[in-house]
C-alpha cells in the first residue's frame, strides 16, 4: 500500500499569514488625507456658495433700497408739483380782492416758486411737458391773423375819416360859393326878397346886424336902379370842425344900371366863416381880403 506524502501547511493552505490581514499603515494614512483634503474642499466649495449667497442678498437689498429712493424721489417731486399748482390756483383766487400792488408781488413769488419748483422736477428727473410745435404754429397763426385784421380795421377806419372829411369840405365849399352869390347879387326889382334871402342864409351876429340894417340897405339898391350879377370862380377851405369853416372865396362881380350901361367886371377875395344852424351851413361872417 502506498503511502501519501504529506503537503507543507503552507501549500496547503491550512497555514495563515496573519500578516495579509493588517492593513498597510501608508495607505491608511493616504486615504485619511484623501478624506481630510475632500473634507476642506467641501467646507471651502460651502463657504464659497455662503459667501455668493450673502454678495447676492447685498446686491439684491441694495438695488431694492435704489428703487424705494427713487420711488420716493418721484413721489415727493409730484406732491411738490401738486402742492404748487394748489398754492397758485389759492393766489388766483386770492388775487381778486387784492390791491394792484399786492396782486404784482403775490404774482411775482408764485411765477418765482413755480420757476424753483419747475428747476427742483427737472433735477429730479420729473419731466416738464413742453409746447408741441404745431401749438406753437398755431399761436403764430393766430397772432398773425390778428395784426392783420387789427391793420386792415386800421386803414378801413382811416379811409373812412378821410372819405367824411373830404365830403365835409365839399359841403362847406359848396356852402361858401353859395352864400357869396347870395350876398353880392342884387336886382332893385326885387330888393325885399333879395335881402330876406340873405337874412335866411345867415346866423349869429351877422344876421342880426343885417337885421337892422335891412331898410337902408333895400333903400340902396332901390335908389341905385342897378343888377348885380356874381360868379364865384374858386373855393379853398382853410380850415374846419365838424360844424364850422373858413373858406377863402375868389368871386367877380359886374354891375348893370338900369340905363342898361354894364360896367366892367370886379374881382373879389372874400374869407367866409360858415357855422351849422339847424342842420344848414350858414353864413356868420364875411371879410374882403387884398
Amino acid at each position: 500500500m502506498r503511502s501519501r506524502k504529506q503537503t507543507p501547511p503552507e501549500l496547503n493552505g491550512d497555514h495563515i499569514d496573519d500578516s495579509a490581514e493588517e492593513p498597510d499603515s501608508a495607505a491608511v494614512d493616504a486615504l485619511a488625507l484623501a478624506e481630510e483634503a475632500e473634507a476642506e474642499a467641501a467646507e471651502a466649495e460651502a463657504a464659497a456658495a455662503a459667501a455668493r449667497a450673502r454678495a447676492k442678498a447685498l446686491r439684491l437689498r441694495r438695488e431694492a433700497e435704489a428703487e424705494a429712493a427713487k420711488a420716493a424721489e418721484t413721489v415727493k417731486a409730484t406732491e411738490t408739483v401738486k402742492a404748487t399748482e394748489t398754492v397758485a390756483q389759492s393766489d388766483d383766487d386770492t388775487e381778486q380782492d387784492d390791491d394792484a400792488d399786492e396782486e404784482n408781488k403775490e404774482g411775482g413769488a408764485v411765477a418765482e416758486e413755480s420757476v424753483k419748483d419747475s428747476a427742483g422736477a427737472e433735477r429730479r428727473g420729473v419731466r416738464i411737458p413742453l409746447p408741441s410745435w404745431k401749438a406753437v404754429a398755431a399761436a403764430l397763426t393766430i397772432l398773425i391773423i390778428a395784426a392783420l385784421l387789427a391793420v386792415s380795421g386800421w386803414m378801413f377806419m382811416g379811409h373812412k375819416k378821410a372819405q367824411a372829411e373830404q365830403q365835409r369840405r365839399a359841403e362847406f365849399a359848396a356852402a361858401a360859393r353859395q352864400s357869396v352869390v347870395t350876398l353880392m347879387s342884387l336886382d332893385y326889382n326885387r330888393a325885399k326878397e333879395d335881402v330876406q334871402r340873405i337874412i335866411d342864409n345867415s346866423t349869429g351876429q351877422f344876421k342880426t346886424d343885417f337885421e337892422n340894417t335891412r331898410d337902408d340897405f333895400v333903400k340902396v339898391a332901390t335908389d341905385s336902379k342897378a343888377i348885380t350879377e356874381t360868379n364865384v370862380t374858386a373855393t379853398a377851405v382853410e380850415s374846419m370842425t365838424n360844424d364850422t369853416a373858413t373858406v377863402l372865396v375868389a368871386a367877380t362881380s359886374r354891375v348893370t344900371n338900369a340905363a342898361g350901361a354894364k360896367q366892367e367886371p370886379r374881382a373879389w377875395r372874400l374869407s367866409v366863416d360858415l357855422a351849422r344852424d339847424g342842420g344848414q351851413l350858414k353864413l356868420a361872417k364875411v371879410e374882403f381880403v387884398p
